[in-house]
């Protein structure tokens, strides 16, 4: 049987945290200066929820505050959260003076059966990354790498990476990484084409 949490503090954006991903936060509505201030003195998690076009989903990501950057006299902060582990969000709890939740934590799967499809993932992986920095990773930092991380290190879209935060296998979230970056890569390189175009008034030169 899974655990949950049964008050959870929440925070609705619109936006999705991947385990492993680190993002900057600025806090300045006074329940969520409540509810990070909580967090920070009990050293605690909340979950991040991705609130979009179509409502709130039910798959988020909990988040531990890394590192509190800036606190401001008002109260405010600048803060910087990482992702740690999927829920589930089962019912709202409204009787907190911030959004809260009962949550069930989602079984974690990070083995890979087809060692063949994970090469192939952090292939296609670090040809992406080279195409944007002129810089490959190393096959030694790529071992270490699970479908959660290498896509916390891309702007993939919302929807993309809520897809890869409720997919339960780790299979399933190589393969699907592998997908995300092969078409990412095509499309930058068009991009780049088109630029070069423009930059010629369309002429090629030889």
């Amino acid at each position: 049987m899974s655990e949950s949490a049964e008050r959870f503090p929440l925070f609705p954006l619109d936006m999705v945290l991947l385990p492993e991903e680190v993002v900057p936060l600025h806090i300045f509505e006074e329940r969520y200066r409540t509810m990070i201030g909580e967090c920070l003195e009990q050293e605690s998690e909340f979950g991040i929820v991705w609130a979009g076009e179509e409502g709130l989903r039910e798959v988020g990501c909990a988040a531990e505050v890394a590192q509190l950057i800036e606190r401001t006299e008002d109260g405010r902060m600048n803060i910087l959260v990482k992702g740690t582990r999927p829920f589930r969000l089962l019912r709202r709890i409204e009787d907190l003076p911030y959004p809260a939740g009962e949550v069930e934590w989602l079984e974690q799967d990070f083995e890979a059966d087809d060692e063949e499809l994970a090469v192939e993932a952090r292939r296609a992986y670090a040809d992406l990354v080279e195409q944007v920095t002129d810089s490959r990773p190393s096959e030694v930092d790529l071992a270490q790498l699970d479908a959660y991380g290498m896509a916390a290190t891309i702007a993939f879209d919302a929807s993309d990476k809520q897809e890869l935060l409720e997919l339960r296998s780790e299979q399933d979230r190589l393969a699907r990484l592998a997908e995300l970056c092969a078409t990412a890569g095509k499309r930058l390189a068009r991009s780049q084409e088109a630029s070069e175009r423009a930059a010629t008034n369309g002429k090629v030169h030889h």
